[in-house]
């Protein structure tokens, strides 16, 4: 697809009159922008119009907590274009099983995403060039976009995300104010040492506060576990990237392993459930815990407003949502800010037809150009998206993105690469996470877990490269 056919398409579906080189008109059957008056050009661009009213949408999410909002879009888009859009959610846990299964069937996702380079290898043959849309021309740094050898672009990131530990400021606050506290003020707490210090002082004190722990339950539950297989795990896997100059292993050491651990037994020794009932808790049942004033920090990110915004009695107020890094004892640690990055990549389905890629171009188009699209985006999804069509008005406003751009924008505080993109797979972060709920319920010691880790790393490696 080339830049100027999405651009035609996008055209002829909608009124959109803000895209470069789109004309005035909003009549969906109109085939030739008032500017071009070449035979030639006015008869493809007529076929190029048809292919899209012929085509149809159908992208395959990854978030189930957003389900919601994905449906409601679909439904707006076909309203207002004719064009039919079906959205497909997989379960917590299982994208790659579902997307396997539904990328075999008749009417396969025309729309769907992979997490970063190893994702690319593994549906680089699904995978449509896209440099020529529009869409890679919005992408404000370009550099993020997973590219072929060939100078393809293959997957687009649509959200810039940030992760760490959400703190409820009223109680925090509240802790502050005791006689005695470890702690006068969030300033201070800017290493593992002094989290450690105030959140075991906490924990001691939290019939004083009124919570029940200081940390929401760790949701170890198979397939509720992403936050520490991945997300967490991320931590240890940069700083040995960093010591190292690498972006990627074939034969991880897992020489930060004590940094995962200290957090990890914070977590789940300071909490609102006991270690050995973290099995059966979900993020869902996290973040309910947060929301409802029970708890006094989760781990999560950015996305996770919609979650506690939406629970039934929350108790907490979005000016006291904040964000703090996730410290772990990794020594200049009090420079650390959020972990940041992305792991959604759109790409468009090249074995769909040529009629379904054009709609699936021009609908995300949609979403990332048009008035509506862009509230959506913003408001009701919470992305931050990395595109040059929003303007300053229009990014989020929601606490955990405002803090997200706060960290961003402070220049004392470095980011947090998302390395976990170069995970070798999905089986090596349920491994992984298997091993963390047998350590939680004390079946396993730690070095047992150390030892998981390295070789299941090294075993998903190998299996990728001989596929």
């Amino acid at each position: 697809m080339k830049k100027k056919l999405a651009s035609v398409l996008l055209c002829a579906v909608m009124a959109a009159s803000m895209l470069t080189g789109c004309g005035n008109s909003g009549d969906a059957a109109a085939t030739t922008p008032a500017t071009d008056s070449k035979t030639d050009a006015a008869t493809t661009e007529a076929v190029e119009t048809t292919a899209v009213a012929d085509g149809s949408v159908y992208y395959l999410n990854f978030k189930p907590e957003v389900d919601e909002v994905w449906q409601k879009l679909a439904k707006e888009y076909t309203e207002e274009t004719g064009v039919p859009v079906k959205v497909v959610t997989a379960a917590s846990g299982t994208y790659e099983q579902t997307l396997m299964s539904e990328i075999a069937n008749k009417e396969a996702p025309t729309l769907f995403q992979i997490n970063g380079p190893i994702g690319y290898q593994n549906w680089k043959d699904y995978c449509a060039d896209l440099k020529d849309t529009d869409l890679y021309s919005w992408l404000m740094d370009k550099s993020l976009a997973i590219t072929g050898e060939d100078g393809g672009v293959y997957g687009i990131p649509y959200v810039v995300e940030g992760y760490g530990i959400i703190y409820n400021d009223a109680i925090m606050q509240k802790y502050f104010a005791l006689d005695g506290a470890k702690a006068a003020s969030m300033d201070e707490i800017n290493n593992f040492a002094k989290l450690k210090e105030v959140v075991e002082d906490m924990q001691a004190k939290k019939d004083e506060l009124g919570i029940e722990g200081v940390f929401a339950s760790t949701s170890l539950t198979p397939g509720e576990d992403w936050r520490w297989q991945t997300h967490l795990a991320n931590i240890p896997v940069y700083y040995e990237f960093k010591d190292k100059g690498i972006t990627d292993t074939d034969n991880l050491e897992f020489t930060y392993s004590d940094n995962f651990k200290n957090i990890f037994d914070l977590y789940i020794n300071n909490s609102c459930t006991a270690p050995g009932l973290l099995g059966s808790k979900s993020v869902d049942d996290s973040m309910a815990e947060f929301a409802l004033g029970q708890a006094a920090m989760v781990q999560n990110g950015n996305w996770g407003w919609s979650q506690i915004n939406g629970v039934d009695g929350n108790t907490v107020k979005a000016e006291d949502v904040k964000f703090l890094p996730i410290y772990t004892g990794v020594e200049g640690e009090e420079n650390q800010g959020l972990c940041t990055g992305t792991e959604n990549f759109f790409c468009i389905n090249k074995e769909a037809s040529a009629e379904d890629q054009a709609a699936s171009i021009a609908f995300v188009e949609w979403l990332f150009s048009s008035e509506t699209g862009k509230a959506a985006v913003t408001n009701d999804l919470g992305f931050i998206a990395p595109f040059d069509t929003f303007s300053d008005d229009e990014k989020p406003t929601d606490p955990l993105a405002q803090e997200v751009l706060r960290y961003m924008a402070d220049s004392s505080k470095t980011s947090v690469a998302w390395n976990f993109t170069s995970f070798p797979s999905q089986q090596f972060k349920d491994d992984f996470g298997a091993a963390l709920l047998e350590y939680a319920s004390g079946s396993i010691d730690w070095d047992t877990v150390k030892t998981t880790v390295v070789e299941r790393w090294a075993a998903e490696k190998a299996a990728t490269a001989a596929n």
